[in-house]
């Protein structure tokens, strides 16, 4: 047999040892109906004539073609990029890759068969997402160990580990409100055991520029990054904390109540860092509002526990500042609480000097003259002694400001303008006449009033005379008459509880006058007259033993509209009216000043009115009154004793009780007959009270 030629064969070999490439079909598809007209060089001929014609074919081809025009790849290589880098926003520089641009190959038909395959196949079987979904209570428990490890980590080190920080922002961007809760409260937790104990002042660019010492920049490196860290928790705060507004409700107003909290620790907790005026904006936003809840309760008792525990001064004085600024945006319509707060301010009840909206006194240094010490003061220095002493102030100085102590005169200053802003608020509050602040405002003059100017005692004076003579327009309105705005607004009043604290505050202005009480001359019988008609009255009142915090039920039988305002609605402070009533008569029985100089006929006749409105007081406010007695008939025991031996005195007329002149009623006609009622009295402390007040004024007569 003749054997075949094995040329074609060699050719193949000789391929096979070349590089390998993909193999491909070198073909167009047959289309169903036509002929295969160029059959595949792969497959060998069936007849005789077949292996001469495909060896004469395969020395035209040329197989290395292809491989030649095939790009070079290689596993390292890799592309060129040719976008220019930018520089971002906190100074990083990224180089941009150039998006990948896919070239369509003119022979892509060649694998349309494969494609048309895999959509076959991606259309039958449904996409698998890549991220599993993990159960709600997981996730909280993976993100309460995450928040605790990067806790732990910052407390043990946070100079070594200051990048947490945003680790712990990050997490609290989470769209879960669980997580986002719990990664406030770690912040709060984190942020309060590591701010040191000073403020931290930004870094110049001078300093940027100076060479330090490891340790040195480390710290800088930790202060920079917890202020940035810090900055950015307050304002997610601030942003936060809006959503207790009205309209707000389920995951927004929860969030907001998280925030409020958390601004009101670290309020409390570092008032001395930065961004304070940041967490007070927080807070007086809130109180801001016309609702009241349990929000609004905490950022009021934050306020007061601020003023309360503040030996500083500074963080007091910022928060007055922003409290009268929002005050005066408002209009004063803001509750009557909010203007409360001021009576706990600490600062002002250790303040010696006297003010007024408008000025502040300075105390009188005799050593000096126009801010410069008199020349028999000065002591002589030689050169040498004088570059020592200033370089030891220097010394001083920067020993003060690193102990972060506060001078007595820069506390004075602070103290002053604290002072100023409190008395603006409030003359302003007076002027305007707000009805549901007139309590509050009289409340904190009668407790300040000791630190009132001399030069505006006559205003005050005239304006509280203005309030009481309108108190008692509200007390007794007119039957005839409609209803009015006046007497709308006294339902939210209490007229007897502001007639005595203006009262209270015109005493007040004189007892911290001690060194010009011998000069200074005010005539307050005004005031005097009309506590002594008030007595009846006043003990008639079935609200004279409580106080705001007291627990009333409004009279059933009374309508709504003609009930009398209890103390539940009135929110002043919690001193009970009988408390109020005791404070104005010891001003006007027993002052502080010139206390023997109270005339004879004012202390017979407001001992006569007490003793017969004892009759009627409950219990409390009658061993209170037989107590009040007692020291007054100790101290003015024979003024007082022809009221009870009738051979000593001296007088004629007939008492009149329902006189409202105390110089009227001549009250030395009577005689004391209660005396023998309130023996019988069904309290043992009252019936005691009378017998030593009738001791006291025996001893006297003997």
């Amino acid at each position: 047999m003749a054997k075949e030629p094995t040329k074609p064969r060699r050719d193949y070999e000789v391929k096979a040892r070349g590089p390998a490439f993909k193999r491909r079909r070198l073909s167009p598809p047959q289309i169903s109906g036509e002929e295969n007209t160029s059959p595949s060089t792969l497959e060998a001929e069936s007849d005789s004539n077949g292996a001469n014609d495909f060896a004469s074919r395969a020395l035209q081809w040329n197989l290395e073609q292809d491989y030649e025009k095939a790009p070079r790849k290689s596993k390292g290589e890799k592309k060129e990029n040719t976008r220019l880098p930018v520089k971002t926003a906190e100074g990083r520089v990224e180089h941009l890759q150039a998006p990948d641009v896919v070239q369509e190959d003119g022979d892509s038909w060649l694998d349309s068969e494969e494609d048309g395959e895999g959509e076959d196949l991606e259309a039958a079987v449904p996409m698998v997402e890549q991220v599993s979904k993990v159960p709600f209570r997981q996730q909280i428990l993976e993100a309460k160990e995450e928040l605790a490890n990067i806790a732990s980590l910052i407390n043990e080190d946070p100079e070594e580990h200051s990048g947490a920080f945003r680790t712990l922002s990050k997490l609290a961007e989470s769209s879960n409100i669980t997580i986002k809760k719990l990664a406030l409260a770690t912040q709060l937790a984190v942020y309060r055991d590591v701010i040191p104990g000073y403020r931290i002042r930004p870094v110049a660019e001078d300093d940027m520029k100076e060479k330090l010492s490891r340790d040195v920049r480390q710290l800088r490196n930790f202060e920079q990054a917890l202020v940035g860290s810090y900055q950015s928790y307050v304002r997610d705060l601030a942003q936060l904390a809006k959503g207790s507004r009205k309209g707000f409700a389920g995951d927004a107003a929860s969030l907001a109540s998280v925030a409020l909290s958390c601004a009101c620790s670290l309020l409390l907790a570092v008032p001395h860092f930065n961004f304070r005026g940041e967490l007070l904006k927080i807070l007086i936003d809130k109180l801001s509002a016309s609702r009241v809840d349990d929000d609004f309760v905490k950022c009021r008792e934050t306020f007061e526990t601020l003023f309360r525990d503040d030996d500083d001064g500074t963080p007091s004085l910022d928060a007055v500042s922003m409290l009268t600024k929002m005050m005066k945006a408002r209009n004063y319509r803001i509750q009557e609480s909010v203007l409360d707060i001021l009576l706990h301010l600490r600062i002002l009840s250790e303040f010696s000097l006297k003010g007024s909206q408008n000025s502040i006194d300075k105390p009188n240094d005799q050593s000096t003259y126009r801010g410069k010490k008199l020349k028999e003061k000065r002591e002589f220095r030689t050169k040498k002694q004088r570059k020592l002493q200033k370089d030891r102030k220097e010394v001083e100085k920067e020993m003060k400001e690193a102990d972060a102590t506060v001078s007595h005169e820069e506390r004075d200053r602070m103290q002053a303008e604290t002072l100023k802003l409190v008395f603006v608020t409030y003359f302003r509050i007076l002027k305007a006449r707000t009805p549901s602040l007139m309590g509050a405002v009289l409340e904190g003059l009668a407790k300040y009033a000791h630190l009132i100017n001399q030069d505006f005692f006559g205003d005050l004076l005239e304006a509280l005379k203005d309030l009481i003579g309108h108190a008692e327009l509200l007390a007794a309105p007119d039957e005839d008459d409609f209803e009015t705005e006046e007497e709308e607004s006294s339902r939210t009043r209490n007229p007897t509880r502001e007639t005595l604290l203006c009262i209270i505050t015109a005493f007040a202005l004189l007892q911290g006058q001690e060194s010009a009480a011998k000069t200074l001359h005010l005539d307050l019988s005004f005031f005097i007259t009309h506590l002594y008609r008030t007595l009846y009255p006043l003990a008639l009142n079935s609200d004279l033993e409580l106080s705001a915090k007291s627990l009333h039920l409004p009279d059933p039988d009374m309508a709504a509209s003609a009930a009398s305002p209890t103390t539940a609605n009135n929110r002043i402070n919690v001193q009970t009216t009988t408390i109020l009533l005791l404070r104005s008569l010891s001003s006007v029985l027993l002052p502080s000043t010139s206390i023997r100089a109270v005339p004879p006929l004012r202390l017979a006749a407001f001992t006569k009115q007490l003793l017969t409105c004892t009759l009627h007081l409950p219990e409390k406010s009658a061993l209170a009154t037989l107590g009040l007695l007692g020291r007054v008939t100790k101290t003015h025991g024979r003024k007082l004793a022809g009221m009870w031996n009738s051979e000593e005195r001296k007088g004629d007329g007939v008492f009149d009780p329902l006189r409202g002149e105390v110089e009227g009623s001549n009250p030395f006609a009577c005689t004391v007959w209660e005396g023998e009622l309130l023996r019988r009295h069904f309290c043992p402390g009252v019936r005691e009270g009378v017998v030593d007040m009738e001791r006291g004024i025996a001893a006297v007569a003997r």
